[in-house]
């Protein structure tokens, strides 16, 4: 019997050795008084992460896997919760979406950390104070309200189980940095928020900022207020330069990183200050080649490589990349195609973009401006299909004119993706034979529009 127990024994631990590692981490739960279908999981943490949806059943129950590990939020149901996952956490999240405060419950292995995070959010949201009053505030009381945060926060993470003395020693340095970058953003949201665009705040207020130290790389990579501040110190000098020089903000920014010592915080600075301006600038072959003479991160550069060589093909005279059969509100479908023979101003937009519908006005205007000239113009909406309706009933609100277009896939459809569009809105132009003219035309709003329009002789 001995020998028995033995051999079973030695199985057991051969089995357990042959196992493979779990590469995944459970999200389940349930939400209570929802009509929402989906909650998305967007990392926080992980740039290559977007995003990952997780269908939400009649039941309020939801589930799914996740195969990255790192920091997330997960949005639905009109509420945002922060979430750490390792590979192998199995974590249960349990909320009334109408009384989210006072009901959220996680539970579950490796929950703990996602469970102080949840609570360190929500003392944040009850100190402050709901809407925009807190950047009201004079000076002191500003000051008051964010250190009386950081210090209940520095309690939650006290007091908090289960979570390792190495993560809460890098919390309560992530919890300082956090408490300044509210004082260094108190200058820009006082001034709009208060009404005093000449605001400038005392020099005593910001004193605690002359005391951080810019080169702290692993506080760069662990701590997202750490990257803010040092993000916004050298932005600031960018754009000192920028304003002396007269010259280009991404550039001056690219400057500035060749002067940073560390090279893991100089890779990510340069990465980060050209991966958007990139895809909308016309001095592509000058920000390529100063971003090149920075970076020596081989993912980076193999990431900027593919945008540049994608955006190459994009300039003045390129055919323009083609959409085929999107639905048209007018009935029927279009195909850029469809358009040669005239010009034709491409707004891509949405629905819920605040910035895309400021410039509705203004493109009304240029549309009447042009009406029955050797031009198309076009706007091609990227809402999500649920958003469909709302997009037809907008058009109607706002009279939109023009030929107005449903792109087939949201931010992945293939128009969109070979014109490398990060943000909206965005122009492009088009000549009579389908060529571009440029991929990053003036906005509405801008007289440079016009005056392009005239050059061209519309």
């Amino acid at each position: 019997m001995k020998k028995l127990w033995i051999l079973v024994a030695g199985i057991a631990i051969v089995s357990c050795k042959n196992e493979a590692p779990i590469d995944y981490a459970i999200i389940t739960g349930n939400v209570a008084n929802t009509d929402a279908k989906e909650i998305t999981l967007y990392g926080t943490s992980d740039r290559s992460f977007k995003k990952h949806t997780i269908a939400i059943q009649e039941n309020g129950s939801f589930v799914d896997t996740v195969k990255v590990a790192g920091d997330f939020m997960l949005y639905g149901a009109k509420n945002a919760i922060p979430l750490h996952l390792e590979l192998g956490n199995a974590i249960t999240i349990n909320f009334d979406a109408k009384d989210y405060p006072k009901t959220i419950t996680l539970t579950g292995n490796g929950s703990e950390i996602s469970s102080y995070l949840v609570a360190k959010n929500l003392k944040e949201r009850e100190l402050t104070g709901k809407g925009t009053a807190v950047y009201k505030q004079e000076e002191a009381d500003y000051k008051k309200t964010f250190s009386s945060i950081k210090t209940a926060q520095n309690e939650i993470l006290d007091a908090a189980t289960g979570i390792s003395e190495d993560f809460k020693t890098k919390e309560k340095r992530n919890i300082h940095y956090t408490y300044l970058g509210k004082l260094n953003m108190y200058k820009s949201y006082h001034s709009y928020y208060a009404k005093k665009p000449d605001f400038e705040p005392s020099t005593e207020f910001l004193s605690e900022l002359n005391d951080v130290d810019y080169t702290n790389a692993e506080d760069f990579k662990s701590s997202p207020s750490y990257k803010s501040l040092v993000t916004g110190h050298y932005n600031k000098k960018a754009a000192d330069i920028a304003k002396a020089d007269d010259s280009d903000r991404t550039l001056a920014m690219l400057k500035v990183c060749s002067s940073v010592e560390n090279q893991d915080i100089k890779n990510t600075l340069a990465y980060d200050a050209i991966q958007y301006p990139m895809t909308r600038a016309d001095n592509l072959e000058e920000l390529y080649t100063a971003f090149k003479s920075v970076s020596t991160d081989e993912k980076n550069n193999t990431e900027i490589e593919k945008s540049y060589i994608k955006l190459k093909e994009l300039v003045k005279g390129k055919p323009s990349p083609k959409f085929t059969n999107y639905e048209n509100n007018a009935g029927g479908t279009t195909s850029l195609d469809d358009l040669k023979g005239k010009y034709v101003y491409i707004d891509v937009w949405a629905t819920w973009c605040g910035p895309c519908k400021a410039e509705i006005p203004f493109l009304k205007k240029v549309e009447k401006q042009y009406h029955g000239k050797d031009i198309h113009f076009l706007s091609v909406s990227i809402d999500d299909p649920k958003d469909h309706q709302k997009w037809k009933d907008m058009i109607i609100e706002k009279e939109l004119g023009g030929i107005q277009l449903f792109a087939d896939n949201v931010w992945e459809s293939k128009f969109v993706t070979d014109y490398m569009v990060k943000g909206i809105p965005k122009f492009i132009l088009l000549d009579p034979q389908g060529n571009i003219v440029t991929a990053n035309a003036p906005r509405p709003s801008d007289d440079k529009l016009v005056a392009l329009f005239k050059e061209l002789k519309i």
